[in-house]
């Protein structure tokens, strides 16, 4: 599969269409019947700038904060702290109804996503009775039309998501998500839950409907392998914060955290004899509720020392974007030689 980066504008060519400014979700966990609430910081200080037309692939694992963004993003979550702005305006400053028709979603698993007891021309028509757009003839010509747009017959207008294959689900789901012709979609693991023959199919359909309508997609994943196919730059997520940003290109030939490097061993291979990867991470995953001191990641990062472990890393600009580590501070005593 060839990277999506032939195509696609520079950033720098392009105003940002969605911006984040530090933004923070912290909830109050209460652990056990007598517990006392303690934060939980979900999403900690995270910026990013998504040009209008770009495809920036957010990636991490499990619990990392990414499905929370996508909820602030959505409008479903408030932040704590800090500002998301959809072409300069902030995002609680906006009518709902009219961000909904700028800002829409693509859920992980389509089958739960989608309403069992209605009808494919129901749910996709949805959006349009909802913002009162049009009447009932112009609804069936307009579904009709995005069917046939992600690769479904008019027939299954009548037809019900059970009735359906899972890549039939999710194309029902894009279409859903696309009548309204927004201008940002937020996909959640759109393909995590389908075979691996299907994936394939349903990206190189986000790939041609973001040509063709000029869609600005997040695109949130664990897969590096997805995320390398679609994405024109890759934002790597741990424990709440925004660890490593840069070109998709620079990013899997020149990964710098040592984070994101584990996470690329981590893509299965076709090659023989490899087997199953192992990152050397480990399976324990740091608590939120009780985050490790100085640099986080620190407890499983090969290279850490006891100034990691004391000391925070800060943001440091590279040639193709950011990393949070020790190793890239020359003002720090483990700089390991020029950003390169």
């Amino acid at each position: 599969m060839t990277p999506a980066t032939a195509t696609s504008p520079k950033p720098e060519t392009a105003a940002p269409v969605l911006e984040l400014r530090g933004v923070t979700k912290t909830y109050r966990v209460k652990q056990g019947l007598f517990g006392k609430a303690r934060p939980l910081t979900a999403v900690n200080d995270v910026s990013i700038s998504l040009p209008r037309g770009e495809v920036l692939g957010l990636v991490g694992e499990s619990g990392c904060g990414k499905s929370t963004l996508a909820k602030i993003l959505l409008g479903l979550e408030s932040p704590t702290a800090g500002q998301v702005l959809v072409d300069g305006q902030e995002i609680g400053a906006q009518d709902r109804m009219t961000l909904a028709r700028r800002i829409q979603p693509i859920f992980q698993d389509p089958y739960s996503s989608l309403n069992p007891r209605k009808s494919i021309f129901d749910i996709v028509s949805l959006p349009l009775r909802v913002h009162r757009i049009g009447d009932a003839a112009s609804w069936d010509k307009e579904v009709r039309k995005i069917l046939d747009i992600v690769g479904l017959p008019a027939r299954v207008m009548n037809t019900f998501p059970s009735q359906m294959s899972g890549g039939q689900r999710q194309r029902v789901a894009i279409a859903r998500a696309l009548i309204m012709k927004p201008e940002i979609v937020i996909c959640d693991e759109p393909t995590s839950a389908l075979d691996v023959s299907v994936q394939s199919q349903i990206l190189n359909l986000l790939g041609d409907l973001r040509r063709e309508f000029g869609l600005t997609y997040l695109f949130i994943s664990h897969d590096l392998a997805v995320v390398e196919h679609l994405a024109t730059r890759v934002a790597v997520m741990y424990l709440g914060r925004i660890v490593e940003e840069a070109e998709v290109g620079g990013l899997f030939d020149h990964a710098r955290h040592p984070y994101t490097q584990a996470l690329l061993k981590s893509v299965l291979t076709p090659e023989p004899g490899l087997g199953v990867p192992d990152t050397q991470l480990g399976m324990a995953y740091p608590n939120p509720i009780d985050p490790p001191s100085g640099c986080h990641f620190h407890p499983r990062c090969p290279k850490a020392t006891e100034f990691c472990k004391a000391t925070a890393p800060r943001a440091l600009p590279t040639p193709l974007g950011h990393v949070e580590c020790h190793l890239h501070d020359p003002t720090g005593p483990m700089f390991i030689g020029k950003e390169g």
